[in-house]
């Protein structure tokens, strides 16, 4: 009975529109809707009432009257109609909704209208609710000490995600939806939110000079002047600019956010298979795309400055796997040293031997301390092979644990990395050239063991 006698005890109070009292009692009875309830509960009334005219004439027609003026119901007026009892022609609306919920169908057919501009294979709804209603909800349930309902937040979302979905034939997703539909009830306008997209693959950079993303003017910090000629950069394109321009494109994205597992320096190539990367497109109104044909249009984009392969779409957990590929994964390196000295086949075969299965102290290198950390990392080389191109010029291909700095492993970098080609040789050794000649890859069950001791 406490369903009941707390909705007439409601009613009698406040008028309230089916889904608003419905909802008091959201809790109670499964494979309904608040519609229903409230329904349900004022012609349970309305029938009790029409039965107590046979002998509580007067308790009948009172609950009659609550129930056609607060309870807005047709059966109740037509009830009191048929007795000949005048109830007035004044018009109530539900004191917490103020008619909202009966607006539904109407704002389902806004965001399906809305939805048509984007690709998508599931959604979901949202809504900013006026805190004014939030309030007389709460006032309601606390004021008649409620605990079996629920949120009108909850309810709209719902009700309106269920319609939309029969219009659409689209599911709901509640964990991770393509799109998000957030409807303001205070003027029941619609806006889309196109969750990122995630697309993975591998770069190459065939020409020296690129940085991997977008480098600002130090001079004006992007805003353009002289000395960028008004591009606001240091560097006229980068690999991420060369990349994101055609997925912009083909996805309709407002923009885009590159990552890359670790990077290479400006004067050094990306050569072998590549080096993985995902771009997060932020708001892309077109998901199905043809990756293979995306692929072409990148590469046709970059004129072979840079080229991009195996394409394929991600997910934002990928992104977290990536940075801790970037930090642990080998990465093999070819660089030319130019030595002070003369060296023998002895000592580069010593060089080897002493590099090799080697733990590099390295403080942060001066020439990028500006912008990073200043500690000292601990990095593995896994195998040296030296290879003499002249007496003062070798070959080094280093394959080590990615984050160690190649240049500073060569140089010494003040004493601040060691050992160092240089501390071992006994002569300064400048790096010529620098080409990343493969980057590695762990599997999903080390990756998961590298960010759990991160």
């Amino acid at each position: 009975m406490y369903p009941l006698i707390k909705a007439l005890e409601i009613l009698e109070k406040v008028p309230l529109c089916n889904s608003c009292l419905g909802r008091q009692f959201a809790l109670l009875g499964m494979g309904s809707n608040n519609s229903s309830r409230g329904h349900a509960l004022k012609l349970v009334f309305t029938m009790a009432a029409s039965y107590m005219l046979r002998e509580n004439t007067e308790e009948a027609i009172r609950i009659l009257k609550v129930l056609a003026t607060n309870g807005m119901f047709q059966p109740a007026i037509e009830t009191l109609q048929k007795e000949g009892i005048e109830i007035g022609e004044e018009t109530r609306r539900c004191y917490v909704c103020s008619g909202l919920m009966s607006k539904k169908k109407e704002v389902a057919e806004k965001v399906v209208s809305k939805l048509k501009e984007y690709d998508y294979r599931n959604f979901l709804i949202g809504c900013h609710v006026p805190t004014s209603l939030t309030e007389r909800d709460d006032e309601l349930k606390a004021l008649h000490q409620i605990d079996t309902g629920e949120s009108i937040k909850a309810e709209f979302n719902r009700e309106v995600g269920k319609l939309v979905s029969a219009m659409t034939g689209k599911p709901v997703d509640f964990k991770n939806p393509d799109v998000v539909a957030v409807v303001n009830l205070e003027n029941l306008e619609v806006t889309v939110n196109s969750n990122p997209l995630y697309i993975a693959g591998r770069y190459l950079k065939h020409m020296r000079g690129i940085p991997q993303t977008k480098w600002p003017c130090r001079a004006c910090k992007g805003e353009g002047c002289p000395r960028c000629n008004g591009t606001g950069k240091m560097y006229a394109e980068s690999v991420e600019e060369l990349i994101l321009a055609p997925m912009l494109e083909e996805t309709r994205g407002d923009e885009g956010k590159f990552h890359g597992a670790g990077r290479e320096d400006i004067d050094a190539r990306m050569l072998g298979t590549g080096r993985p990367f995902i771009v997060e497109i932020k708001n892309p109104k077109k998901r199905n795309i043809d990756l293979k044909l995306l692929e072409e249009k990148i590469n046709a984009y970059a004129q072979g400055k840079v080229e991009v392969h195996s394409l394929h779409f991600a997910v934002k957990e990928n992104v977290r796997q990536l940075k801790a590929l970037s930090e642990f994964a080998p990465k093999t390196y070819r660089a030319l040293v130019k030595l002070d000295r003369e060296v023998t086949p002895q000592e580069l075969e010593q060089l080897e031997k002493q590099l090799t299965g080697q733990t590099i102290r390295q403080k942060t290198p001066r020439r990028v301390a500006h912008r990073r950390a200043m500690k000292t990392r601990l990095k593995k080389v896994y195998q040296v092979q030296a290879k003499q191109i002249d007496p003062r010029t070798i070959e080094l291909v280093v394959t080590c644990q990615g984050g160690l700095y190649v240049k500073e492993l060569v140089t010494g970098d003040k004493r601040r990395t060691r050992p160092s080609v240089s501390e071992i040789l006994q002569t300064k050794a400048e790096c010529t050239e620098l080409d990343v000649i493969d980057v590695g890859t762990l599997t999903p069950q080390e990756i998961e063991e590298v960010v759990e001791q991160q």
